[in-house]
């Protein structure tokens, strides 16, 4: 016997019993353990600030990751799971800044870096209780014993190796370059760091006017465009292209010189005239006033303010003439060092102004553009400004705006590696495909050297000792450092403490000169540290050196699409140094998460629903459904709403729960047990083929899930559970009432048993608890958990494809059919005379015969024909889409619409639909079916169903005795009958026709209800009496045992 199931239970109530009872029975654990010694499946799991509390966007990665897991552990390999965190970094250091209330390193290095530090690593652990909570709570199984966090002395000690590697193999240098810079944090960002900080935002643009003050153009006025007024004083240079040709401009008896290709943009409404062609030999090297005063007396400055050539200029917009200020951007930086200029330092990398700017001195950069415009064209130099929206980089973490910047950093070679990453890129699975060449395949093309040093405090330190003389080291290991400093280790206490400020503490002599080696100042960037994760999690090569180098790459990882740009970059960048070859073989890339109205996620504005009051109300089953049948894992942005969620609950997790409530209760009402049997080979059709459906559906499973397509793998469960709820079970229900066991009940018992244990096992990976409460209860002399069992294999012997398509079909017709019932507002309980089916050419009749007793009962008609066209029975409908045709058409769109209602149209064989003089195509407009007099038409992929609605008077009083019937089945659930007791009912009416029906319908109303008698009148006792209203008028009815 099962365990009696309650039809009504909360699915969230199911989920908080199924984790207690993995967390005593310790199900996971087993799980792994259990396929220790079986080939190892190798995950690698991005490591959260653990400083950040998690997000939709966590559910969504996490509920993938835990899925595919859990998929090869069925599948038998042995798959442990290790969580990590990241634990450095801006974003730790930013917190921490807003705690204290400090503005800056110098704050920081006042308070004392020890200090800071300290309240660094108390901080990274405080949210670490609310992750475990959820990643337990959406059923995401991971050894939290087993934890690498990037702080961990280990940890870092590999990192350490892993630089020192790309040092040895000289893929490291020290360079000067233009790069931004986040002037809160003061610390240069890599490439990929800003790629995710961009905003719209709206700009001062102003056009300059710089008066030249030499050579044949003396006096005029050349005009740049620049987005970014705060860099005008520390203009150096104006760039021309020598391919564009440039031209004087007179207006209002002022000249200006811009590109000839421009002046109509910049001009608008104004009367100018041209007044020449530039010679561009003679405009080079031409030099101009100063826009400020600032720096006229400058080192070098004879060299300053001159007009000089670039190709990198262009005339897509401005004036084709680039205003120059060489510490500040990397064309910028380049002519600069061509010109041989020490650049102009007007901003500090706090963002302020230096004390030369005094207008501005100390006020932030950016903030003044405004205040030097204006100071500008109090002076006559603007020629023009205006609002400017853009795409702007602010820092990832602060939101402050970056500054394109000049400072030196360390950099990893990454561009001499660019063709072996696109090769091993090639080695790697992605999912979705169009990954691979698209976003991460055009980063890497792109790829540019990595600013891989920050100057800030909480972060691995970069193992690099340098001596006055200008001998560097680079240390590999805690042991090397040992070595180097006689025994000294940098120590917080008595713990060894790899963290500044203790490691600068670590000096040693020079071997070439004999001076003191002092350490760098610098930490490494975050994203290095994560990147090193596969090697340092393992502390690699100082421990598990063999464990790695066997299970290397790994086989699976999965994040969010802004990865692509992150850590699976870094992965990438570091594998193909150290190894040449990819870190990982397959990977899912999730899309972003959105709120039901396409906007972003905000935790302001309140537009995404609490998780875990979702989870109470609908479960996380549903929500990880919901997730994994959505495009979300195949890279998509998805729009997230409670009401997906709930329409998977009544899509999926109802109809298999009142399917397996179904199979329980008259299992044990017949005291029906399973034959475990691999010969089962049922003879009923509906069984083979709901099997063969099984098979089908397995198969299918297997293949998507072993190409990383979460999506494909999981939108067939709904169509299964509905064939299985709404085709197998309601065909097969009277196989499982009636009162005698023979062999087509057992048949019919033993194949629902076997769709339901099946079931459960693939489900288990994606709705890991509804999937494990109905196999405990289905398999009880079972494994402990479906989470201990293996993963179904599909059998060809059961695969059926033509039954599969002859009941898809059948289905089809059906489907057609009640929408045609639907659309004539005629209930399913209400027969009608005639069904006409008119199939395509490729589907015989003969295929349909086989299912004709079925079509009738389902559609509840009398009678079947088969038609070979229907051209005399329908006529064409045209329904213009008013939304397209507007922009195209305009008022005449009426007149369209009027044509068609009025059927005055011509539909050609090439899909163009003639309506008067309008020409559409077939995009435009909606074409259907309409039946001519009483009949309803339905169409489908070639299929053509007409139904005839017009009711005659034996077909009304059948109508009545079914609904009769529906609310005496009722009242027998509210009396709490069993399904096999038999009754005595009731039916009493004043109205005629209603009395008629049941005097006409009496023999099947009893047998329907299991009644041993029908009154019609008397006086007698009921167990439960209603009055029901029927056909429009009140009807009394009673039962009774």
């Amino acid at each position: 016997m099962f365990q009696s199931v309650n039809p009504k239970k909360s699915f969230p109530q199911i989920e908080h019993d199924q984790l207690g009872f993995w967390e005593e029975k310790k199900i996971f654990e087993k799980s792994v353990v259990n396929r220790k010694g079986r080939k190892k499946y190798v995950f690698f799991d991005g490591p959260p600030f653990a400083n950040g509390l998690p997000h939709y966007g966590h559910i969504l990665a996490g509920s993938m990751k835990d899925a595919v897991t859990r998929y090869w552990t069925m599948r038998g390999y042995y798959v442990p799971r290790a969580n990590g965190w990241d634990c450095h970094g801006l974003p730790v250091e930013y917190e921490i800044e807003k705690e204290l209330q400090l503005s800056g390193r110098k704050d920081i290095e006042k308070m004392g870096v020890g200090k800071f530090n300290d309240a660094c690593r108390e901080s990274v652990f405080r949210y670490t209780t609310e992750w475990e909570k959820l990643m337990k709570r959406i059923a995401r199984w991971v050894d939290f014993d087993q934890s690498y966090a990037t702080l961990d002395n280990n940890y870092m000690e590999s990192i350490w190796w892993v630089f020192q590697q790309i040092w040895k193999k000289k893929m490291m240098y020290r360079g000067y370059k233009s790069m931004h810079i986040c002037p809160r944090c003061e610390t240069p960002l890599s490439n990929f760091e800003v790629s995710q900080g961009y905003k719209e935002i709206t700009d001062t643009s102003v056009t300059v006017k710089f008066q030249l003050t030499d050579g044949i153009y003396k006096g005029a006025s050349v005009l740049a465009w620049t987005t970014t007024p705060w860099t005008l004083p520390g203009n150096m240079f104006l760039a021309v292209n020598p391919k564009v040709q440039y031209v004087m401009v007179e207006l209002e008896g002022e000249k200006y010189i811009l590109a000839e290709s421009l002046v109509g943009k910049n001009f608008v409404d104004k009367e100018f005239k041209i007044l020449e062609k530039i010679d561009l030999k003679k405009f080079l090297e031409a030099h101009y006033e100063p826009l400020f005063p600032f720096f006229k007396n400058a080192s070098g400055s004879e060299k300053f303010w001159r007009v000089v050539p670039a190709d990198f200029v262009t005339v897509e917009d401005g004036t084709g003439v680039v205003h120059i200020a060489p510490a500040f951007g990397e064309d910028d930086m380049s002519v600069g060092v061509r010109e041989g200029v020490e650049p102009i330092l007007h901003v500090k990398m706090d963002g302020t102004f230096v004390e030369a700017v005094k207008p501005w001195f100390g006020k932030f950069s950016k903030g003044q553009d405004l205040n030097i415009k204006d100071a500008l064209a109090a002076e006559g130099k603007i020629f023009h400004f205006q609002n400017y929206r853009h795409s702007y980089p602010h820092c990832w973490r602060c939101d402050t705006p970056l500054l394109n910047y000049s400072t030196t950093s360390w950099f990893i070679r990454v561009t001499e590696i660019k063709d072996e990453m696109l090769r091993n890129n090639k080695k790697i699975h992605w999912q979705p495909g169009h990954i691979q060449e698209g976003r991460f395949g055009k980063w890497l093309d792109g790829a540019r050297d990595w600013a891989i040093s920050r100057n800030r405090f909480w972060g691995c330190p970069i193992p690099i000792w340098e001596c006055a003389c200008g001998e560097i080291t680079c240390i590999g290991s805690i042991e090397e450092l040992k070595k180097m400093s006689c025994g000294k280790l940098p120590m917080r206490g008595d713990e060894l403490d790899l963290h500044k400020p203790y490691i600068d503490e670590v000096m040693f002599p020079c071997e070439k000169c004999g001076k003191v080696m002092r350490r760098i100042p610098d930490v490494l960037d975050c994203w290095f540290e994560s990147g090193a994760m596969p090697y340092a999690q393992l502390h690699y090569p100082f421990e598990n050196k063999k464990e790695f180098e066997d299970n290397f790459p790994a086989d699976f990882i999965a994040e969010g699409l802004d990865q692509t740009r992150g850590w699976f970059y870094t992965l990438h960048v570091i594998s193909t140094i150290l190894f040449n070859k990819p870190a990982f073989q397959n990977v899912i890339v999730n899309g972003i998460m959105l709120a039901a109205d396409g906007e972003k996620l905000s935790k302001r504005k309140k537009n995404y629903p609490d998780p875990n009051v979702l989870f109470d109300q609908h479960g996380v089953d549903a929500t990880r459904m919901f997730l994994f049948t959505s495009p979300a894992v195949l890279g998509d942005d998805v729009r997230f709403s409670d009401k997906f969620v709930e329409e998977i609950v009544k899509q999926l997790s109802l109809p298999l729960w009142n399917s397996y409530s179904f199979f329980v209760t008259y299992a044990n009402i017949d005291g029906w047990e399973p034959k475990m049997s691999d010969s089962f080979k049922p003879k009923h059709r509906l069984d083979q083929w709901v099997l063969s459906e099984l098979h089908t559906l397995i198969q299918t499973v297997t293949d998507s899930v072993e190409k990383y397509d979460l999506m494909n793998a999981t939108r067939p469960f709904l169509t299964f559970v509905d064939n299985l709820s709404n085709w197998y079970i309601r065909r097969s229900r009277r196989r499982f009432w009636k009162s005698e066991s023979d062999t087509d009940k057992d048949e019919a018992y033993q194949t629902l048993y076997t769709v339901l244990v099946n079931l459960s096992k693939m489900l288990a990976p994606f709705m890991p608890f509804l999937a494990d409460e109905m196999y405990k209860n289905l398999v009880p002399e079972g494994k402990e958990s479906v989470h201990l069992e293996d993963f179904p294999r599909a059998s060809r012997k059961f695969i059926k494809g033509l039954l599969n398509e002859e009941i898809r079909i059948i289905r089809q017709i059906v489907n057609l059919g009640h929408s045609v019932r639907a659309k004539s507002n005629i209930k399913v309980r209400q027969p009608l005379s005639k069904l006409q089916i008119a199939l395509p050419a490729d589907i015989s009749p003969e295929l349909i015969e086989h299912h004709r007793d079925v079509i009738l009962e389902e559609l509840n008609v009398k009678e079947i024909e088969f038609l070979d066209e229907v051209s005399g029975l329908v006529k064409s409908i045209v329904l213009p889409n008013a939304k397209l045709l507007g922009p195209k058409y305009g008022k005449d769109v009426q007149e369209i619409i009027r044509l068609c209602k009025e059927g005055k149209f011509e539909i050609g064989k090439d899909g163009i639909i003639k309506v008067g003089e309008f020409t559409l195509n077939s995009t435009e407009v909606e074409i259907g079916y309409q039946g001519i007099g009483s009949l309803g038409v339905a169409s489908s992929d070639g299929c053509t169903v007409l139904l005839d609605t017009e009711l005659t008077n034996p077909l009304i009083e059948e109508g009545i005795a079914r609904d009769l019937i529906r609310a005496l089945q009722d009242m027998r659930k509210e009396a709490n009958y069993q399904v096999s007791d038999r009754i005595f009912i009731a039916i009493e009416c004043e109205d005629l026709k209603i009395a008629t029906a049941v005097t006409n319908f009496a023999d099947y109303i009893r047998r329907e209800t299991l009644a041993n008698e029908l009154q019609q009148g008397g006086d007698f006792e009921w167990d439960l009496e209603k009055i029901v209203e029927v056909d429009g008028k009140k009807v009394k009815v009673g039962v009774r045992k």
